[in-house]
């Protein structure tokens, strides 16, 4: 599996947190998040997988929570692993992150996320602009840039 980020620390202790994320091709680019508040970044929707949750409940739940939309037929597309400190739980991370490609169907509602705010983001932008050198890459591969 492809790694992103620091080399993890071996004298570390890593909690593993799988994830459910998506590419959500929409108006020929993607339908991505903007989170503002104290992070300021755009993200590919998604999070991590609560527990008892499968990772498609999870990729559900978390682009509608970031979002506003209902998406569907979802598929895995890419995977990769990033070591790191997630501030808002207290927590170093393994985080296992799983991307889906799958197709926004309408916007139910404003996202009830805070801070989120769901934006087209052009091929080229979402290259330059996602903060996530995984997501980023996994993008260049869906759009056959790189």
């Amino acid at each position: 599996m492809l790694r992103f980020g620091t080399t993890p620390d071996p004298n570390r202790r890593y909690t593993r947190r799988p994830g459910a994320y998506a590419i959500l091709p929409h108006k020929g680019g993607l339908l991505a998040t903007y989170q503002g508040g104290r992070n300021q970044e755009y993200q590919l929707p998604g999070g991590g997988i609560d527990p008892g949750e499968s990772p498609l409940q999870a990729l559900h739940r978390e682009v509608f929570e970031e979002t506003g939309w209902r998406i569907t037929q979802p598929r895995v597309f890419f995977r990769f692993k990033v070591f790191s400190f997630m501030p808002d739980y207290d927590l170093w991370a393994e985080k296992i992150c799983t991307i889906y490609v799958a197709h926004p169907v309408y916007q139910k509602s404003a996202p009830s996320e805070p801070d989120h705010h769901p934006v087209i983001l052009p091929a080229d932008a979402a290259l330059n602009h996602l903060a996530s050198p995984g997501d980023r890459q996994a993008v260049a591969q869906f759009f056959g840039k790189r």
